[in-house]
């Protein structure tokens, strides 16, 4: 491909791709976490999650600031013409990636034993150093993220986070299943694993879930190092896209000092607001297994009675039930996680798309973009989070495949136990993030960051008390997540409309979803329900799942809210157009 030829795509087009990506790579997350959880088990899902609470934050805050601060600055100085600037804005941020990425690295490596004792969970640091190096390679990928983004080419994003994710699963599962049959094997041979006697094979492979997880990470790393490659190649072969007549009639560049100023403004609020979310996280992950470690000493009976025998003996034993649940909870954001995901994808095209409308003064364009990137995110995680919480057991089963499995269920019911609520609270969290992505291209990275204090701060109260309490234990996380962003929908949502100046039309964007999304989930509840009685129990699940996604999409048509613009970024979306103007259902 030529270097001067620019790839730009409007941001309903650059949504659909991004959330495409993303919707491919939650599905190959879950390929891989899926047989990941049958290999090793809820406790060593927990060991493997247990990891990704310390990356969480401190892979936010060396990614989330500056490539969304990167995507802003090119996406306005593109809108303005500057396009010196573009490339000088490139220039200057590939060393500043590269220093954030191996402080977060060498954080990472220290704050190893620190979690791990707070945690109570000791086996988790082997699968913690594996992860470390993914911190440096994502950052290293976020240099051209960012600069792709804003130049509104969403399509190397997309391709690098599916090559990591397709490497993730055959490094990742293969390291984990030889880590277990190696171990295995050395148990029948000589009684040991790895040099340490035991006494039955149930606490010989439990040995060996420690270092599986770490292979499972190990997996994710090799992912990093392909992903950057892809970009770093890409970038060399493909370039920007800014031809040198553009560059000639550009102004003069803003000295380096000034651009350095303007990046880190902009990237240190936004990864202030990821700071603390992901603080918030993993302060949220380390207290709720805290809180259960805390109940198995003082009121163990009350919770093992609350899950009869759904936490397995052995567990209980080894004084590993904390990990246990946090690993059921991971089931079940495998799950969840995914629409945050898709949503995610939005918003990235989201950031640049309203950026150039507000630095152009285009209010039409700027109301019509956000309108169409929120009706788009309701429409998606409405009927989603709806579905997933009424269905919430028999989604968990259909996916990690427990009824008439040869496994113990008892993680699969205690994360479908949680999900229930988890995934309505899914909801306003996928609808917060374009809006916080929203404030951020109008100005006002400032006010994501307050908003999300005070709504972790209500999460980790909440959680704290309500995990704490026997009778409710775990699924007071979940309740404590829904409050959190119920909060922050609204107070986002409120602060958007009074900064825009722009009187958005909630009927269309939120209320006609909700309708039909209502309609959609009460139909698959009492159709499972139904079916289940008649017919296999996943056949029953998969065909309420099809009823529902078809009583969503006749609500929606019914309301008329879908306009002709929102099918535009569809092929053959005038054949479309066509029928559904002609039967007066647009």
């Amino acid at each position: 491909m030529n270097k001067n030829q620019k790839i730009s795509q409007s941001f309903a087009k650059g949504a659909l791709i991004m959330a495409l990506g993303m919707l491919f790579v939650k599905i190959m997350g879950a390929v891989f976490k899926v047989p990941l959880a049958y290999i090793i088990g809820g406790e060593g899902m927990g060991y493997f999650n247990g990891a990704y609470s310390l990356y969480n934050p401190i892979y936010a805050v060396a990614t989330a600031g500056l490539p969304i601060a990167v995507s802003r600055m090119v996406s306005g100085d593109i809108a303005r013409k500057r396009f010196k600037d573009v490339r000088k804005i490139h220039k200057i941020s590939v060393p500043i990636f590269f220093c954030t990425g191996m402080a977060g690295f060498i954080l990472m490596i220290l704050g190893t034993f620190l979690y791990v004792k707070m945690a109570k969970a000791p086996g988790s640091v082997y699968s913690i150093l594996m992860l470390a190096p993914t911190v440096l390679f994502s950052c290293l990928i976020s240099i051209y993220k960012g600069y792709y983004e804003g130049l509104r080419n969403m399509i190397p994003t997309a391709v690098s986070e599916v090559i990591e994710s397709v490497c993730k699963v055959i490094f990742g599962l293969v390291f984990a299943l030889a880590v277990v049959k190696y171990g295995v094997h050395e148990y029948n041979i000589q009684g040991t694993v790895f040099g340490n006697h035991y006494d039955s094979l149930s606490l010989a492979r439990s040995a060996t879930l420690p270092f599986a997880s770490a292979g499972a990470v190990l997996g994710i790393t090799f992912g990093s190092v392909a992903g950057y490659l892809y970009m770093l190649i890409t970038y060399k072969i493909q370039g920007d896209g800014i031809k040198e007549e553009e560059l000639e009639n550009s102004p003069a560049p803003r000295r380096a000092k000034t651009i350095i100023k303007l990046l880190f403004s902009v990237s240190t609020l936004v990864a202030l607001g990821a700071i603390v979310m992901n603080f918030a996280g993993v302060l949220d992950a380390t207290l709720t297994q805290r809180r259960i470690y805390d109940i198995m000493q003082t009121a163990p009976d009350t919770l093992i009675s609350a899950y009869n025998g759904l936490i397995p003996t052995d567990v209980i034993e080894r004084g590993t039930t904390h990990i246990f649940f946090l690993g059921g909870f991971g089931y079940m954001s495998t799950i969840t996680m995914v629409l945050p995901a898709i949503v995610q994808g939005i918003s990235i095209s989201a950031l640049p798309a309203v950026t150039a409308a507000w630095v152009t003064g285009a209010r039409e364009t700027l109301k019509k973009n956000i309108e169409s990137i929120l009706k788009m995110t309701a429409m998606i995680s409405i009927p989603s989070g709806l579905g997933l919480s009424v269905l919430s057991y028999p989604i968990m089963d259909l996916v990690y495949n427990t009824v008439g499995g040869h496994r113990q269920p008892g993680e699969i019911c205690i994360g479908a136990h949680v999900m229930s609520v988890s995934a309505v609270a899914v909801i306003f969290l996928c609808i917060s993030t374009p809006i916080c992505s929203m404030l951020q291209a109008v100005g006002r990275a400032d006010l994501p960051v307050k908003i999300l204090t005070v709504g972790m701060i209500i999460k980790v109260v909440l959680n704290y008390i309500l995990v704490g309490i026997p009778s409710i234990n775990i699924q007071g996380a979940s309740f404590g997540t829904l409050v959190c962003y119920l909060f922050v929908f609204i107070a986002a949502f409120y602060c958007l409309y009074k900064e825009s100046g722009i009187s958005l039309d909630l009927k269309s964007i939120f209320f006609k979803p909700l309708i039909a999304g209502v309609f959609c989930a009460c139909f698959s509840y009492f159709s499972h329900n139904l079916l289940s009685k008649i017919a296999p129990y996943k056949l029953s699940t998969v065909i309420s799942i099809i009823i529902g996604c078809a009583i969503y999409i006749i609500f929606i048509l019914i309301l008329r809210t879908i306009t002709r613009s929102d099918l535009k970024i569809l092929p053959k979306s005038e054949k479309i157009i066509y029928f559904l103007e002609k039967h007066k259902l647009m």
